[in-house]
């Protein structure tokens, strides 16, 4: 986080006859270890759940209806269920999709990647994810300083990479939590939850002084009428 406002700072001279760039990041369809119940991580993901390509598809024709989103790079992590929501939308936008782990979510690790989450809370109970962000939360896995710290490494060099252009990321809701924090200048821990709607799009842009603003958060309009998700398993 630190090092991200650190190179922020010291790029915004240099920077000041470029456009402001643009950061539009979007949640994954529906997944289907979300329906399943299922902590889905690198390991384990297995992609979108039929409504999950339904919301996907609908994005897809939203964009191609308005033209609102002119980009000039699409990254996706490297997740099933964001590689496929990035490769729905990626005719439309004109562009191929880049893998970047980076942009990954919450990584378990390989102990409870693809625990279903009533086994994960017999063996562990329910994390505390913000008393200590240092704390192991996932046996084996990230910390949840090691996630942010991670998200906004990846953040700080592909928006130095794609300065002055327009920068879709079809990610994760922790990602946008994490990024939130990080452009927005809000505390690095400590309470703070957003939810994030699937395929919803969220939308931030350069001012002047290389600080960001956040233009729309969550903007789901597209997936109106259809369920709001799919039956879980019990």
């Amino acid at each position: 986080h630190r090092r991200f406002l650190e190179e922020e700072e010291a790029m915004s001279e240099e920077t000041a006859d470029l456009p402001p760039t643009r950061l539009f990041m979007i949640r994954h369809g529906e997944s289907r270890v979300t329906v399943d119940r299922v902590i889905g991580g690198p390991r384990t993901c297995n992609g979108l759940s039929e409504l999950g390509r339904r919301q996907a598809e609908r994005l897809r024709d939203r964009l191609r209806e308005t033209g609102e989103v002119e980009a000039t790079a699409l990254y996706a992590s490297s997740y099933p269920r964001a590689i496929e929501t990035a490769e729905i939308i990626a005719p439309i936008l004109g562009l191929t999709v880049t893998e970047e782990p980076g942009f990954g979510e919450h990584d378990p690790g390989p102990d409870c990647d693809g625990l279903t989450f009533s086994n994960f809370l017999e063996r562990y109970g329910m994390p505390d994810w913000e008393s200590d962000p240092h704390a192991v939360t996932f046996p084996g896995g990230e910390t949840v300083a090691e996630f942010r710290h991670r998200v906004g490494a990846t953040l700080s060099r592909v928006v130095r990479e794609h300065r002055g252009g327009a920068i879709v990321v079809a990610c994760h809701g922790g990602v946008i939590d994490a990024a939130f924090r990080t452009l927005l200048r809000l505390p690095a821990h400590g309470a703070f939850e957003l939810q994030t709607t699937n395929t919803s799009l969220t939308e931030l842009v350069t001012t002047r002084r290389d600080r960001w603003r956040l233009v729309r958060y969550n903007d789901a309009a597209h997936i109106a009428g259809l369920p709001l998700e799919t039956p879980r398993s019990t």
